[in-house]
């Protein structure tokens, strides 16, 4: 097994995406993640789907231990302080000024443990005018302006994943690492705060620098139209995705692979830059070319011309594919809730060996008596 944080604690008071994604990130890299939820109901995208384990709570919180603390409860304080005490890192995704009423805020986490990280994450920032609104994914997308390279041209609506929460999680576990790379040289800790508008804008670098750079807004074709990708339906009504980038080779392999050569003639397709310009009408042509075959023989074709593409698969099909099959990125653990737990292992590698160990998302308190125990046993000696 693969764990470089395997001597790392990190007290995660955290709910719904931001703070339990950071908190799975460092749980992944073999980190000691202590999960703090209400008593009665624990997290609240337990219940998403009803219940107490919910698929959205699974996604977020494998690898990780739970206990059940009412901080408003002295004795449940005391024993939330004693676990800051063995702690690295602290988590936190409330709203400005919640934590320090739930007896968590850095002021006085830091007297109990002065080195401790203190990871904390909020929607727009811990000042400003937007300081107290309420966030969740759609608003930062929308703060950030990458809603709008989502959003389809007509009839507008929210589409995909929440990219906002995850990525901010991600970022948020990025800094933990490295406030702890730093804490190792320096022996300080560090307090950091991270927020969903930040972490966006930052994600979404690529639509300011054209803006700043070339004065270029840009909308939800801009970049597949340069960079040349495209996604059709094929006979079996499954879907293909192509991506031919910039050199001449790749468009070249798409029209060896489809028998379309007689395009190389047609002065809107002639060379890159009139590609983009007639990517409307290059769709057009293809269109009705990619549902004479199936799925698998357009890829067959399109893989033996080198032609960048990759059948569009549901979640139901992509870890099925070979190459991720050989990669191992399907994982199983035993789960008391489930039977079987399946989900994606991280994606590093160490050494040439990837880490292919779970555990199954906790149920609710699930080691709250067993963490107890420790802290007993600490005091004791």
């Amino acid at each position: 097994m693969v764990k470089p944080l395997k001597n790392i604690r990190v007290i995660e008071l955290g709910t719904y995406i931001t703070g339990p994604a950071a908190g799975m990130h460092l749980a992944d890299l073999g980190a000691d993640v202590i999960k703090v939820e209400r008593p009665g109901t624990g997290d609240p995208f337990r219940a998403f789907k009803g219940g107490l384990y919910s698929p959205h709570y699974q996604t977020y919180n494998r690898n990780k231990r739970s206990i059940a603390l009412d901080t408003k409860d002295p004795a449940d304080l005391a024993v939330l302080h004693d676990m800051v005490a063995t702690a690295d890192v602290f988590i936190q995704n409330f709203r400005p000024g919640v934590a320090e009423k739930l007896g968590a805020g850095e002021d006085e986490l830091r007297k109990i443990r002065p080195d401790l990280i203190y990871c904390a994450i909020s929607g727009f920032g811990t000042s400003g005018p937007s300081r107290d609104r309420p966030a969740y994914d759609t608003v930062a997308q929308a703060a950030s302006g990458y809603l709008r390279l989502l959003t389809p041209p007509s009839n507008p609506r929210v589409i995909g994943p929440a990219i906002a929460d995850a990525v901010t999680g991600q970022y948020a576990a990025m800094a933990c690492l490295a406030a702890l790379l730093e804490r190792s040289q320096t022996g300080k800790g560090r307090r950091i705060d991270i927020s969903m508008l930040e972490a966006m804008c930052h994600f979404n670098l690529d639509s300011f620098t054209h803006y700043y750079s070339v004065d270029e807004v840009m909308g939800p074709l801009s970049r597949p139209v340069v960079s040349q990708s495209y996604t059709f339906e094929c006979k079996d009504g499954k879907w293909v995705a192509i991506h031919l980038s910039s050199p001449t080779k790749f468009w070249e392999g798409l029209l060896a692979a489809t028998g379309q050569e007689h395009l190389k003639e047609d002065a809107r397709f002639a060379e890159r830059l009139e590609r983009i310009k007639h990517q409307d009408d290059l769709i057009a042509e293809f269109t009705p070319v990619f549902k004479t075959k199936t799925r698998d023989e357009w890829c067959e074709l399109l893989l033996a011309n080198e032609v960048p593409h990759s059948p569009a698969y549901d979640s139901n099909e992509a870890l099925e594919d070979p190459q991720a099959q050989h990669l191992g990125i399907k994982v199983e653990a035993p789960s008391s809730e489930l039977g079987t737990f399946t989900t994606v292992r991280p994606p590093y590698n160490f050494d040439g060996a990837s880490e292919k160990h779970v555990s199954a998302p906790p149920v609710l308190d699930e080691h709250g008596d067993e963490i107890r125990e420790e802290l007993a046993r600490r005091k004791a000696s």
